[in-house]
């Protein structure tokens, strides 16, 4: 054994009569660690009847004292195994408390993990949906409130009342939330009972391994959510914006204080329901998440980080404070609902929207305060109610916000204390049926309350991490002007064998037709290339649907296979009518979908855009076709046919930026609508078939407009795929045709 300070306990000096009270073994031999508990106490007694005849007579001297005191150490600290330990489920018994520590299914994991018995008190689960019969039916005992005390480990979600810690056996093992800075008395009275106390509120959050039994960020998140709907319950509008014939409804404007866990689900619960959404935090970390989530980030002129310990936020100075105040002033007169979920740990909660702030709101505006347990970020809180301003504001205090979806938070919370708990051991044991309160587990030492009745919190301060290695030097280039041979003998190699491939190509084409055919596939391959790459990933869809609505131009191949008059006269005919239509509906939906997606981008600084200017090119190459058919320049047709081309190929190129996208879906429409006209004119056909074609090519066009233009917004990724088949479709069908 070596012998350790365990952390917190102060040193002592050693003296003739005295002990050190805190110096304990450290336990590193596996054998003498696993020593089951019965065990070591049988050992402990042995040792007592070993003593000294004096130190029976007149008391133990300070080496027996000490053998003592080690032997029972071990006794008390050994691993336990999972076959010898009964947990306790307790009803909580908080006003209003709807949640259950373990949940049923949980139940079950536990048990067929080896613990002995689980004992949940008769209709604990109830108010969470979770019926007594659903847990014997896992395998629990259902006991009464006492019963489920009187257990080695309790799992619990409240503290326990005074009384109810009472209850607990002595040196019990007590895993629920504690708060022990504000629950003094609690923790005095656990002290007496000699109890083990881990508390789910103090387990490090910045331990990547302990997210997984991270409660409070579960009970946050959906905190943040409840918020928005009881917000929305309190609203006296829609939160989405709408227009109907009765009237145009403006979307619903949420201020968002804090972008920790509960204020990030609020901004999606907002975002979800149509709402205009804005943020403001202190941490420049959060600007990214909002931004992501779709939400505007609100700033202060005062450059100051807010980046506090365990990822929350710190106090901030005077100066920052008072621009921030000036900011909510302003947002109080726009906004009509606020969620504040702003905290500093063991500190009230900042005030942060005063009186004559909620004043100033619009009447029937609402504040849902997710801080009010620790005084509230705004002035008419009052904890566990809704109050009404005298001008007519709703302002919401709950506490209880998990608990008002108590089947979801106790299933969360269930999934976190269990892999917790299952953890105190194996992790640092690599045993996976033995429970024991390990000190180099960070988790469980991060959380500890109380050892045996001994205090242990706040942990000790977690050691800096290791500064990163300093990057390699960079090699130092040798003077001169630089050779690229390597370089450009590898583009040489590349190039002759391209050009070496595309001739064995040409040697086995079979006929000129292939050759011609594979030269356009080449060009427009490589035209393609150099056209998209590099375009911005915002407009990855955009230049999709542009690209759809070009493919629409497999309505020539329809529109040359028409005949049969107004109504096709056969199956072909048929076919090639589809074809015509198809094409049209992905014509016509395409650049719709293209434009609406570029406005959902478009920002109020932009530049003022004319691009309804591209009529003049537009009405210039079809007056300039219909002249030279007039005067019979039979050519005219296939010039058309490319500056219509060059015109698709610019507008996949516009596409490309920002500044250029919607300029480029003008360019793709007037190049699709010249070859379209320009097939159409010389189809040389009866009138009848022409009105055949011009009503397919108008009812597509129409039918694709109208379903892109009616669509949610969120919907017009999956629509771009869906026009996308149209063109498949059309093409199928005209090869089947001809």
């Amino acid at each position: 054994m070596q012998q350790t300070l365990r952390p917190g306990c102060p040193q002592t000096v050693l003296g003739r009569r005295h002990v050190l009270p805190c110096t304990l073994p450290k336990i590193q031999n596996r054998t003498v660690a696993s020593l089951a508990r019965p065990a070591a106490r049988a050992l402990s007694r042995k040792a007592a009847g070993h003593l000294p005849v004096a130190s029976r007579r007149f008391g133990p001297s300070t080496v027996s004292r000490r053998a003592l005191q080690v032997v029972n150490y071990v006794a008390e600290h050994a691993p336990v195994a999972y076959s010898d330990l009964v947990l306790g489920v307790p009803k909580e018994t908080f006003q209003g408390e709807k949640r259950v520590a373990i949940t049923p299914t949980v139940v079950k994991t536990l048990l067929k993990a080896g613990f002995k018995e689980i004992r949940v008190e008769k209709g604990a689960g109830e108010a969470s949906e979770f019926t007594d019969d659903e847990y014997a039916a896992a395998g629990a005992t259902i006991v009464d409130h006492a019963a489920s005390f009187k257990s080695d480990i309790v799992l619990k979600i409240r503290p326990p009342f005074l009384e109810e810690a009472d209850m607990l056996k002595e040196r019990a093992k007590l895993v629920s939330y504690i708060y022990p800075s504000r629950n003094q008395e609690l923790v005095d009275k656990l002290k007496a009972k000699k109890a083990t106390v881990v508390g789910m509120d103090c387990i490090p959050r910045t331990l990547s391994r302990a997210q997984t039994f991270d409660s409070l960020s579960s009970m946050a998140n959906i905190a943040g959510y409840r918020a928005v709907i009881e917000a929305a319950h309190h609203f006296g509008r829609f939160f989405t914006g709408q227009i109907t014939a009765a009237g145009k409804v403006p979307p619903a404007k949420v201020l968002v204080i804090g972008g920790g866990v509960a204020g990030l689900a609020a901004i999606g619960c907002a975002k979800s329901m149509g709402a205009i959404v804005r943020v403001f935090d202190t941490r420049e970390a959060v600007r990214e998440q909002a931004k992501s989530m779709g939400a505007e980030f609100l700033t202060v002129d005062i450059e100051e980080s807010g980046e506090g310990q365990g990822g929350y936020a710190k106090e901030m100075s005077k100066e920052f404070i008072e621009a921030e105040m000036k900011l909510f002033a302003e947002q109080c007169k726009e906004v009509d609902i606020i969620i504040s979920t702003a905290l500093i740990p063991g500190k009230k909660a900042p005030l942060l929207i005063l009186p004559e702030f909620v004043d100033s709101m619009k009447p029937g505006s609402v504040l849902v305060d997710l801080a009010a347990e620790a005084g509230g970020n705004i002035g008419y809180t009052q904890p566990n109610e809704v109050v009404k301003t005298p001008k007519g504001q709703v302002v919401i205090g709950y506490t209880d916000l998990p608990s008002r979806l108590p089947t979801q938070s106790s299933t969360l919370y269930s999934n976190n204390i269990s892999k917790f708990l299952l953890s105190m051991g194996p992790f640092t044991t690599g045993k996976k049926d033995e429970f024991v309160i390990d000190y180099d587990d960070d988790a469980v030492r991060g959380a500890l309350v109380l050892d045996e009745g001994e205090m242990r919190w706040p942990a000790p301060a977690a050691p800096a991490p290791a500064a990163p290695p300093a990057p390699p030097k960079a090699k130092e280039e040798a003077k001169g002007p630089k050779d690229l041979y390597a370089s450009t003998l590898q583009g040489a190699l590349t190039t002759t064998g391209a050009a070496a491939a595309t001739l064995a190509i040409g040697a086995v084409s079979p006929n000129p037709v292939f050759s011609s055919m594979l030269t356009k596939f080449g060009l427009a391959s490589i035209c393609g290339y150099q056209t998209v790459w590099g375009v911005t990933p915002a407009l990855h869809s955009p230049l999709m649907s542009v690209t759809n609505a070009i493919s629409g131009l497999t309505a020539v191949g329809g529109m040359v296979l028409a005949g049969g008059g107004v109504i096709p006269g056969n199956a072909a005919q048929g076919l090639a009518a589809l074809a015509v239509v198809a094409s049209a509906v992905n014509i016509g939906g395409g650049f719709t979908i293209t434009q609406r997606m570029l406005d959902m981008f478009k920002r109020p600084d932009d530049p003022i855009e004319h691009n309804n200017l591209y009529a003049i090119p537009g009405a210039a190459l079809l007056a300039g076709w219909a002249v030279g058919r007039y005067m019979g320049i039979d050519e005219v047709t296939s010039a058309t046919y490319l500056v219509s081309s060059a015109l698709c190929i610019a507008a996949i190129a516009c596409l490309s930026k920002q500044e250029s996208a919607r300029t480029g879906n003008a360019l793709g429409l007037i190049g699709v609508s010249g070859g379209v006209v320009a097939t159409l004119g010389g189809l040389n056909t009866d009138p009848g078939t022409y009105a055949q074609v011009i009503a397919s090519l108008a009812a597509g066009g129409l039918v694709g407009n109208q379903i892109a233009s009616r669509i949610n917004i969120t919907d017009l990724p999956q629509m771009v795929a869906a026009y996308h088949s149209l063109v498949g479709l059309a093409a199928a069908v005209t090869s089947i045709a001809n």
